[in-house]
């Protein structure tokens, strides 16, 4: 997956350059000061080096793998509902690739595992009548949180649940 959306961003970007400079190459009018053109130019490569840097070191870190077909490894069931997260068990295990198969009867949710330390490792859209997956490695042993991202009603903000990672696999 990340090296497909590696590829159309790329090919996008060389898409946009492409225009760019066609139009640069138009715009040839006798009214423009010494050297604007040589300026402009080096503004466009410039641009587009920064949006290949930016786009590399974006995607680079992708947080979960994207999975088809059999799932390998610990599998957890996920459900959503207004407003409450059900884990299927409350241990995960570190080390390996777990992947949680998330869905919703009710309305959309975000399904979002936080670390101990509150930052977001994942995320992924739980939609009615779908059953999203996410895959994940879990490096250090704690207790994960669990949150709802999208807002789902009022007491959005009481679905949270926790999980506990530890041992080895």
């Amino acid at each position: 997956m990340q090296m497909t959306v590696l590829a159309i961003s790329l090919v996008l970007m060389a898409a946009l350059a492409a225009a760019f400079l066609g139009a640069v190459r138009a715009s040839g009018s006798g009214e423009a000061s010494e050297g604007a053109e040589g300026r402009r130019s080096l503004l466009i490569l410039v641009m587009i080096l920064v949006g290949v840097v930016v786009t590399v070191a974006s995607l680079r870190p992708w947080p979960h793998v994207a999975q088809a077909g059999e799932v390998a490894g610990p599998v957890v069931n996920v459900s959503g509902g207004q407003w409450y997260w059900e884990i299927d068990g409350e241990q995960v295990p570190q080390g390996v690739p777990v992947t949680f198969l998330a869905h919703t009867t009710d309305v959309t949710h975000g399904f979002g595992v936080m670390d101990p330390e509150g930052r977001i490792l994942f995320q992924v859209q739980v939609m009615p009548g779908y059953v999203n997956r996410v895959a994940f490695t879990f490096d250090r042993p704690g207790t994960y949180r669990v949150v709802c991202l999208e807002y789902c009603g009022v007491a959005h903000h009481d679905m949270i649940t926790e999980f506990t990672v530890g041992g080895e696999a």
